[in-house]
């Protein structure tokens, strides 16, 4: 790792952390839009996480869920666990698409799941919070009978106000954005990269070349590799 890099973190008060699928991948977690993924090997993938779908065929959604979406055997990997250590300084934010919950099991601190977690299941009928177990047994509340859902944002369904909201403040707050394991090409996340500090550092760390309409630091390597190496105080 440049020294350059590792001092931008050892100065840093204010580091945004802005990640995707590839943060998850070496924790056995497929990137769905890669050669091999998802989204690549079921054209109907995004129709079949769509709000519309949920709605029209709630038994369909739910075993499509359950089939692709839950890796349980999955733990977080290094690039989690540095990320969550700076967190717990109070130096560190995490923004992530990911919806598989690694961030929590790492400890992170503070962290905006754009677009929410398969682990937190709810029933829609009574708003009760129910163990991701109950739901991958049964997706009716057994308590009232009503639908159970992950609380994870859908197609054709708008990101939480309040995570817009938290995720603008931090990216104006930061002296250092950092780009881990994501192509920054799905919006509205995306779009948060026009929020960030003028002033700020922004540094991708990412395997395909990224570019970007700005000034930024291009470290084109596995990730792991480049969090493994970091030192964090």
């Amino acid at each position: 790792m440049e020294t350059t890099i590792q001092t931008a973190f050892d100065d840093a008060k204010h580091i945004v952390f802005l990640t995707g699928a590839g943060v998850s991948t070496a924790s056995g977690i497929p990137d769905f839009r890669s050669a091999n993924g998802l989204y690549t090997q079921n054209r109907n993938a995004e129709y079949y996480l769509s709000h519309r779908y949920f709605a029209s065929d709630p038994d369909g959604f739910y075993e499509f869920c359950k089939k692709n979406l839950y890796f349980p055997d999955a733990k977080p990997n290094v690039i989690h666990e540095k990320q969550a250590a700076l967190t717990q300084q109070d130096r560190a934010t995490v923004i992530t698409q990911n919806i598989d919950n690694l961030y929590e099991e790492a400890g992170t601190k503070h962290l905006i799941d754009f677009h929410g977690n398969l682990y937190h299941v709810y029933c829609e009928k009574c708003g009760e919070t129910v163990p991701v177990a109950d739901y991958l047994k049964s997706r009716i509340h057994a308590k009232d009978g009503g639908p159970l859902r992950p609380d994870i944002v859908l197609y054709d369904e708008g990101i939480k106000q309040q995570n817009i909201i938290d995720a603008v403040k931090a990216m104006q707050a930061a002296d250092l954005v950092v780009i881990v394991g994501t192509s920054m090409k799905v919006y509205p996340f995306a779009g948060l990269l026009e929020y960030r500090n003028p002033n700020a550092k922004v540094v991708a760390i990412n395997r395909q070349e990224l570019h970007f309409f700005f000034d930024f630091e291009m470290v084109q390597e596995d990730a792991t590799k480049f969090f493994a190496e970091l030192k964090v105080k």
